[in-house]
């Protein structure tokens, strides 16, 4: 079953996720879609945005006249990224804050913090990612891979909804991965801590596990437009540093950043979003199916509800270690 999985993902990967695919798709966008759209007063955090896709969006929503908020691990490049970004959109209103999202307390601290002090916000992008190839723990006993791409999504998403909630169009929109289609929601060790160590299969784990993640956010935050979305196979410095032989082999097919990066901006700013039901997974401004024809990747509710019941309980851990 995985081969024939991993068969149908990769076919459907080359004709749906290269440069050729996103080309195909943007010929049926609406281009009213995000013509006339006024942003001023409404205020943006996007991480993992000092590169690839995250700095593409946070850009354009700069550009745009939004207040944005960086969120970025290494001060250096996140300074870096600051500084371009404000100068090609002219607009002082970017921000920097500096935070390791792998680390859960600094997550819960700073989301906690920026909560407190009443600034408006009313779009999260949970951008950023890591694949790292060896397993670590920390001293919660907190995998790398997992703190980073699902319970920082959760800590963020749960601990700044109440002021995402004061927005009168709040959005969390969460880039996930074409590579969740090969998983299934594995709820009895969802942090891939049982056998050798799989960065990539990690990786897509997670990517699924968000992809579940917003679905169950939207019927328990009605209210909040949630979604996710898979960029494509694009050529960032985090699939160049992560997978360096899918990149060899792909280099030439890869979309860019900014192609990569088109349906986050869609669903971060079109008035068409509104219309569609929360908790959806994109590609190419579309609603897609979440799971391959004949995958056997569809989870009970059983597992779903217990997968979220495992990261409520891990929030409060971090709440607990942290007060």
């Amino acid at each position: 079953m995985n081969f024939i999985r991993n068969s149908v993902f990769i076919v459907k990967g080359l004709q749906e996720f290269t440069r050729n695919g996103f080309e195909k798709a943007s010929k049926n966008f609406n281009a009213a879609d995000l013509e006339n759209i006024s942003i001023n007063g409404r205020s943006y955090m996007i991480t993992g945005s000092n590169s690839g896709i995250g700095k593409v969006v946070a850009t354009e929503l700069a550009k745009a006249g939004g207040t944005v908020h960086l969120v970025c691990r290494n001060p250096e490049r996140g300074e870096a990224a600051l500084n371009e970004i404000k100068e090609e959109s002219k607009n002082n209103s970017v921000f920097l804050h500096v935070v390791d999202l792998a680390k859960p307390r600094d997550v819960y601290k700073f989301a906690h913090d920026f909560a407190e002090k009443g600034e408006g916000l009313d779009v999260l992008v949970n951008n950023a990612g890591c694949m790292v190839h060896q397993r670590n723990l920390d001293d919660l006993g907190f995998e790398t891979n997992f703190a980073t791409n699902t319970l920082a999504v959760h800590l963020l998403t749960e601990t700044l909804l109440p002021l995402i909630r004061k927005s009168s169009d709040p959005r969390v929109i969460t880039v996930s991965s074409g590579g969740m289609l090969t998983q299934k929601l594995n709820a009895v060790d969802i942090q891939s801590l049982k056998g050798s160590h799989d960065g990539t299969s990690s990786y897509a784990q997670q990517k699924r596990q968000q992809v579940v993640l917003s679905e169950l956010y939207a019927v328990r935050h009605p209210g909040v437009h949630f979604s996710t979305m898979h960029p494509g196979w694009a050529d960032t410095p985090a699939v160049r540093d992560a997978m360096p032989s899918f990149y060899e082999k792909m280099k030439n097919k890869l979309r860019s950043p900014e192609e990569g990066a088109d349906t986050v901006i869609w669903l971060a700013l079109s008035p068409a979003v509104r219309s569609i039901e929360s908790g959806k997974f994109f590609l190419d401004r579309q609603p897609v199916a979440t799971h391959l024809p004949l995958s056997r990747t569809q989870e009970s509710d059983t597992d779903r509800q217990s997968f979220i019941a495992a990261l409520d309980e891990m929030l409060q851990k971090v709440k607990q270690s942290v007060a």
